[in-house]
């Protein structure tokens, strides 16, 4: 039965039920819902991360990490490359090292990582303006892209023949002894997510 209201003369009328088709929806959701086996570890460095890291992660499974030393994001895709190749990645970061940078270059030219999308902040290209034109090429080498935007968000995702993932941090892609927190999850909708989200950034370049 629908709600009741009163006429100017009180008279109690019946509110019309509005059918299920037009009621109103909820705003779509940004975030995901996830029933994962979640797992909790503490590292110090970079060596001390990858060695407590498990080299057969599943499906559904989120590993929670607080970190110190010299663990930045980029020690969460080796953990991920220690298991398989990647056919394609994408990483957001607001800045970047030249070493890194070169990292990448390694992992495309050995077939490591196949595709890389990179996505980072408005500062970059002119802030860390020789660290963008060393990326730039590299990435669009192998038939990837460098998107600016108002980005400070630090994500990993992608796959390879074993599973799909999504990597969630504080930290950029550069070493730094601050206390970071960091989470891999291995499943197909955390990548979905984020690749979905990314590929529809316009960039400013």
């Amino acid at each position: 039965m629908g709600e009741f209201i009163f006429s100017s003369n009180n008279k109690k009328l019946e509110t019309p039920k509005v059918p299920p088709e037009k009621q109103k929806r909820p705003p779509r959701s940004t975030c995901i819902k996830r029933n994962d086996k979640a797992i909790y570890r503490r590292a110090f460095s970079e060596t001390q991360l990858l060695d407590i890291m498990p080299l057969n992660m599943k499906d559904g499974e989120s590993y929670h990490c607080i970190t110190g030393g010299d663990v930045d994001s980029l020690s969460y895709l080796k953990i991920i490359l220690r298991q398989q190749d990647l056919d394609y990645c994408l990483f957001s970061t607001w800045c970047m090292a030249s070493e890194d940078i070169h990292q990448f270059e390694d992992w495309l030219n050995s077939g490591k990582i196949k595709k890389l999308d990179a996505y980072v902040g408005e500062i970059f290209p002119g802030t860390y303006h020789e660290e963008y034109h060393l990326l730039k090429p590299i990435i669009e080498e192998h038939g990837g892209r460098v998107a600016v935007f108002r980005n400070h968000s630090k994500i990993f995702a992608g796959y390879g023949n074993k599973f799909y993932f999504g990597i969630e941090g504080s930290a950029n892609i550069n070493t730094n002894p601050r206390t970071e927190n960091g989470c891999i999850t291995i499943g197909r909708d955390i990548f979905d997510f984020y690749y979905n989200y990314f590929n529809g950034i316009n960039s400013f370049e």
